[in-house]
């Protein structure tokens, strides 16, 4: 293969990666209506702390007493543990509430996580603990 193909070849590919990894990646504000603000409280189903953003989901009650699943994005794995949080913190079986934004697509029980509080009071925010004057 000639020097000059190779290297077209070589670009093309690497521009096509980079396009998929890009288009595979959203914006917050595209997927999530900031604002609508949504709480709801149940009980942890699964914690993934998976790049590019972890997501917690939690079984909740509704009014008619049947149970809906919950999915809250977060942080980066790596923003929420440099920020406090660990991995061992918060389980299946724990009682918390959620409050956040609620998707675009409202038939679908989804939310971007603005702060989990678990039983003991211990607030966490998007990437890790909340902190400070500014964190409620």
């Amino acid at each position: 293969m000639k020097p000059q193909a190779r290297a077209a070849l070589i670009g093309g590919l690497l521009t096509l990666g980079a396009a998929v990894s890009a288009s595979a990646h959203h914006s917050f504000a595209a997927v999530y209506d900031l604002n609508q603000k949504v709480t709801v409280h149940g009980v942890i189903a699964q914690v993934r702390l998976t790049n590019p953003h972890s997501w917690f989901y939690l079984d909740v009650t509704n009014d008619k007493g049947e149970v809906e699943r919950w999915a809250f994005e977060a942080g980066t794995p790596s923003g929420m543990i440099r920020n406090g949080y660990k991995p061992t913190v918060i389980k299946a079986g724990a009682e918390v509430t959620i409050s956040g934004f609620r998707a675009r697509d409202t038939t679908q029980n989804m939310g971007m996580l603005r702060e989990l509080t678990t039983a003991d009071g211990t607030v966490y925010g998007l990437f890790g603990p909340q902190q400070g004057p500014d964190a409620r």
